[in-house]
């Protein structure tokens, strides 16, 4: 078994796609494809099932996967000491993230950041994307992970993943059960939404403009449990990137796709300032190789 071929399962395992998991390694997905048939020849046992639709993992690829995520953590661990060992790098680091992301683990990045390069001094804030987004051009943030993909200017974007948006509502709500829903059906409800600075907020209130409809915001919140929270307790339905409808605080909500034409997508990047201390150029290249060997976390 290939240190390749363990990373190669783990994206397909947590993505539950091969062309995104094939995108995220950094690999077509033939190729991708042929290395998890070679791993499965070589073990006698399929480690996904494949339909037409989705990607799940058997009984064979569920037991694999604590030993794969092991290889992959040890090889990076071993990396990181070579690292260590051999390059110091001293200064601050200025970072920022918009909430529950979805496709990167900023902690784990940030974690490995510091064990890394031990003499940097790193600083973190938490925002919506376009408050983040106005950090990095004056030059007060380094790197921020973020979800808006308009008014970035001369930011460098490196994209990190996309994720479909959908309807979260309460089980009585009339529209709770139905597998799609219009954007008309939402027209004239009361919503739970985050603050105008959140990326989805802006996503939203731009898809009902074009279609000229209206929708009312009741409950403008800074936080996803707290609107999930709200929904919940029946407060008000709301659009949320898929991945936040798969939270542990989202259960017993229901969840329903929106019309795939003209569907606004939930884009991931991490943008960095033109103004960005040295350390910066060293931490998006931690990034780059962390997205090389393993699937972010949801």
């Amino acid at each position: 078994m290939e240190l390749r071929q363990m990373e190669y399962v783990v994206a397909v395992a947590e993505e539950g796609h091969f062309t995104r998991a094939a995108a995220l390694c950094g690999v077509s997905q033939s190729g991708l494809s042929a290395a998890i048939r070679s791993l499965e020849k070589e073990l006698g046992a399929p480690l996904f099932q494949r339909t037409t639709r989705q990607v799940s993992t058997t009984a064979a690829g569920r037991a694999l996967l604590p030993f794969a995520r092991r290889m992959l953590a040890q090889a990076a661990g071993g990396r990181d000491a070579v690292v260590r060992a051999s390059r110091q790098l001293s200064g601050h680091l200025r970072v920022g993230s918009e909430q529950c992301l979805g496709v990167v683990d900023v902690g784990s990045l940030l974690e490995r950041f510091r064990l890394r390069y031990p003499l940097v001094e790193i600083q973190f804030v938490q925002a919506g994307s376009h408050e983040l987004a106005a950090q990095l051009r004056a030059g007060d943030l380094d790197v921020a992970f973020l979800a808006a993909t308009e008014h970035l200017g001369g930011l460098g974007r490196l994209e990190l993943g996309r994720r479909d948006l959908v309807v979260l509502t309460h089980p009585s709500d009339p529209l709770a059960g139905a597998a799609e829903v219009t954007w008309e059906d939402l027209a004239e409800r009361d919503f739970v939404d985050f603050r105008e600075t959140w990326s989805v907020r802006r996503l939203v209130d731009e898809a009902f403009a074009v279609r000229h409809l209206q929708r009312r915001v009741r409950m403008s919140v800074d936080d996803v449990h707290t609107l999930l929270d709200f929904v919940q307790r029946g407060l008000g339905i709301a659009v949320v990137p898929q991945h936040v409808a798969t939270k542990p605080q989202a259960a017993g909500l229901t969840a329903s796709s929106l019309p795939d034409r003209g569907r606004p997508q939930w884009v991931v990047s991490a943008a960095s300032s033109p103004l960005a201390a040295p350390t910066a150029a060293r931490f998006l290249e931690l990034l780059v190789e962390a997205n090389l060997e393993v699937s972010p976390a949801a």
